[in-house]
C-alpha cells in the first residue's frame, strides 16, 4: 500500500468512526455531544507526539486543537478548521442508517460524511502524517476540530475567537464547502464567501375560543400558514454579482439561457431549467426568507392565540438589517397588523480576496489532480466558520476535491438532507490534495 493509500484508509476508517458518534445539534445547549468525537479523534492522534488541547464551554460541547510548530516564527500560519457536530435525520427519509457508517459501492454512508466530517477527517489524517513525518514546515500548522458550527458556533469558534483565539488565530484558513466540478471545461468550485444572515421570528396573533366552534375565529394558526404562504411566494429584489455571472460563465449553457439567468427581470423564470442546480442558482441571487419551524396551539380543543415563525433569511452582499425587515414587511402585506418581528440579528457577507497565497496553492494542488482543471470562486449560500476569521481580514476558503462525477447541484442538496454520503474516490483526491497546499503554502 503506498503512503497516499494508507492516508486515505486512515481518513475513511476515521470518517465512520465520527459518523457513528452521533453528535447531532439540533440547536438546543446539550444536544451536539461533541466530546465524543473529541474522544475518539484524542486516539487517533496517540502516539503522534503533538500537545492537544480540549476546551469545553459548556458540558458535552468540545473542541479539540493541535499546532505543529514552524520552523520560522516569522512564516504564515495555516488553520484547518472542521466542524464535529452535524445537524438532526428524518428517519423516515433515509434508505440506510444513517449513523452506522455504511460503505455501499465505494461511498460511505452517513450523517456529516459530506458535511463536513470527511474533511475534519482528512485535515487529522493530513495534520498527524506531518506531525510523525520527516518534513517540517516553515509557518505553523493548526488542526481545529470544533463544535456547535451547525448551531452559530457560540459553542465553537466564536467561543474561541472572543475567550481563545491565541489557539485558532492563523494567517489562512481551509475549512468547508468547496470542490465540486462546475461546466465541461472543469473547474473546482470554491468558496471564497458567504451570505450573511439574518434570523428573525414573528410572533402572530390571534383570539383564543372552543375549538368546537371555530366559524369567524380569529385562529393564529390559520393567519401562521398564510403568513407562511406568502413568505414562501415572496422574491425579494434580484441581485446579479460577479460571482454569480462567473458561475454562469462557467457553465458554457445556450447563450439564450445563459442570458436570462443574467437578466433581474428574466431569472425567475428560467431558474427550473437549470434542473438540480435551480435552487443554488436562486439563493445565488436572491435574499432568501424560510420558514423552518412553525408552533401553535396549547391543547386539541382550544383554538390558539398565539404561534410562532422562525424564518432562516441569508442575505446577499451590500444589504443591511432594514432592508430585510423591508422584506419582511413587504411580504407579509395586510398581515402586518397580526404578526410582530421579533429579533435584530445581523450579520453581513463576508468574503476573501483570491490573489492570495493559499488560493495560489489550491489551484497548483488541483492542477496537478485534474491538469485541465482551475478554480472556480463562489459564493456559498449556506454558512460556515470562516465567517469569523473574513470579519477580521483573514482569507479563508471551502476547499476540497471531488471526482468527476459529481456535480454541484448534487453536492449542494446532499447538505443536510437523506442519503448524505462521500465517495472513496473524493476522499483520497481531497487527502492529496490537502497535502500539496499544506507543504505549499508553509514552505
Amino acid at each position: 500500500m503506498s503512503g497516499q493509500e494508507a492516508l486515505t484508509r486512515q481518513t475513511v476508517d476515521l470518517l465512520r468512526d465520527l459518523i457513528r458518534n452521533a453528535c447531532v445539534n439540533d440547536g438546543t445547549p446539550d444536544s451536539g455531544g461533541e466530546i465524543r468525537s473529541v474522544r475518539t479523534l484524542e486516539g487517533f492522534f496517540a502516539g503522534s507526539g503533538l500537545d492537544l488541547e480540549v476546551v469545553e464551554p459548556h458540558p458535552g460541547r468540545a473542541s479539540l486543537i493541535a499546532r505543529i510548530r514552524g520552523t520560522d516564527s516569522t512564516a504564515p500560519t495555516l488553520a484547518l478548521v472542521g466542524h464535529l457536530d452535524v445537524v438532526p435525520v428524518d428517519d423516515g427519509g433515509w434508505t440506510r442508517d444513517p449513523f452506522g457508517a455504511e460503505i455501499v459501492d465505494g461511498e460511505i454512508w452517513g450523517r456529516g460524511a459530506l458535511d463536513m466530517l470527511y474533511l475534519t477527517a482528512a485535515y487529522a489524517v493530513v495534520t498527524r502524517a506531518i506531525a510523525t513525518g520527516p518534513y517540517r514546515p516553515r509557518g505553523d500548522l493548526i488542526f481545529a476540530a470544533v463544535a456547535d458550527e451547525e448551531d452559530g458556533s457560540r459553542f465553537g469558534v466564536e467561543w474561541l475567537t472572543e475567550n481563545r483565539l491565541d489557539l485558532i488565530d492563523a494567517d489562512a484558513v481551509l475549512t468547508e464547502s468547496g470542490g465540486a466540478m462546475v461546466g465541461p471545461r472543469p473547474l473546482i468550485s470554491t468558496a471564497v464567501g458567504e451570505k450573511g444572515i439574518a434570523g428573525r421570528r414573528l410572533s402572530v396573533r390571534g383570539t383564543p375560543g372552543h375549538g368546537s366552534a371555530p366559524w369567524g375565529a380569529r385562529n393564529a394558526a390559520v393567519i401562521a400558514a398564510d403568513a407562511v404562504t406568502r413568505l414562501a411566494r415572496y422574491r425579494a429584489p434580484v441581485q446579479i454579482t460577479a460571482d454569480w455571472r462567473r458561475y454562469v460563465q462557467a457553465l458554457e449553457l445556450d447563450p439564450t439561457l445563459a442570458a436570462r439567468l443574467l437578466d433581474p427581470h428574466r431569472i425567475d423564470d428560467a431558474l427550473n431549467e437549470l434542473g438540480s442546480l435551480a435552487g443554488f442558482a436562486h439563493a445565488s441571487t436572491h435574499t432568501t426568507i424560510s420558514p423552518n419551524i412553525v408552533r401553535a396551539g396549547v391543547k386539541d380543543n382550544v383554538i390558539p392565540a398565539l404561534a410562532t415563525i422562525t424564518l432562516d433569511i441569508r442575505v446577499l452582499p451590500d444589504l443591511a438589517a432594514t432592508d430585510v425587515d423591508a422584506y419582511l414587511r413587504d411580504a407579509l402585506g395586510d398581515l402586518a397588523d397580526d404578526v410582530t418581528i421579533e429579533g435584530d440579528d445581523f450579520a453581513a457577507a463576508t468574503r476573501s480576496a483570491v490573489d492570495t497565497p493559499l488560493f495560489r496553492s489550491l489551484g497548483k494542488a488541483v492542477r496537478r489532480a485534474y491538469p485541465d482543471a482551475d478554480l472556480l470562486p463562489v459564493l456559498s449560500v449556506g454558512g460556515s466558520d470562516a465567517r469569523f476569521y473574513r470579519r477580521r481580514g483573514i482569507p479563508a476558503y471551502g476547499f476540497a476535491l471531488l471526482s468527476r462525477h459529481w456535480d454541484y447541484g448534487t453536492f449542494r442538496q446532499l447538505f443536510h438532507g437523506n442519503d448524505e454520503r462521500i465517495d472513496i474516490g473524493s476522499i483520497a483526491l481531497t487527502v492529496a490534495a490537502l497535502d500539496t497546499v499544506v507543504r505549499d503554502f508553509l514552505d
